[in-house]
């Protein structure tokens, strides 16, 4: 589980291809010794798995594996190397929830329609895929690569959400302009209580 608290920028190293899959290698901040083989990291809002590590400078590396689901659904399909990511750590038991709580399985991929810059802040507009824009609610959540986010307007399937100086700090999100695709995930809470629904 993840909050959508992006606690790195990492930067893609290399991408190679491994039959259906691709393997990644990712450059951080994070001490070798805290990355566990079998540790699991968001990046770009995507739940990875570990499966390798290394010292690299003064910070370090690691690797995770995308299978084709991964490739197909988010926007990991068209990374390249030197792209910069929103890392995040998994929760441990005693760990403060500052966003809202996150699986970092990706529903779909939203389009960013427009961006109005006010000072130094962003009001973003946003197309979801329209199987998920009942599942997106005024003032509710989202996550767009990996970032926890508070939804300002719902019209059909466009949304809009503001983005505050300190998320452009902590993220790779300052230079996102109209055009760009971002990693969806809704929230938790919206997506059991539309299956329920259909359940019933």
């Amino acid at each position: 589980m993840f909050t959508g608290l992006v606690s790195d920028l990492g930067r893609l190293v290399s991408v190679k291809a491994k039959g259906k899959l691709k393997r990644l290698r990712i450059k951080c901040r994070y001490p070798v010794r805290s990355l566990a083989i079998g540790a699991s990291i968001a990046v770009d809002g995507i739940c990875f798995t570990v499966v390798a590590k290394g010292k690299q400078g003064k910070g370090s590396w690691f690797e995770v594996e995308a299978g084709a689901e991964t490739l197909k659904r988010t926007t990991a399909g068209h990374w390249a190397a030197g792209k910069q990511l929103n890392l995040e750590r998994a929760l441990k038991m005693g760990d403060e929830l500052g966003g809202h709580l996150l699986t970092g399985h990706i529903d779909g991929v939203a389009k960013i329609l427009a961006r109005e810059d006010v000072g130094d802040m962003a009001r973003l507009r946003l197309g979801a895929p329209a199987r998920l824009a009942r599942l997106i609610a005024p003032k509710g959540s989202v996550a767009l690569d990996g970032i926890s986010l508070t939804v300002n307007e719902v019209m059909g399937a466009e949304f809009t959400v503001f983005i505050i100086p300190h998320t452009f700090a902590a993220t790779h999100w300052k230079a996102i302009r109209a055009g760009a695709k971002a990693n969806l995930e809704v929230d938790l809470i919206a997506r059991y209580l539309a299956r329920l629904a259909e359940a019933r």
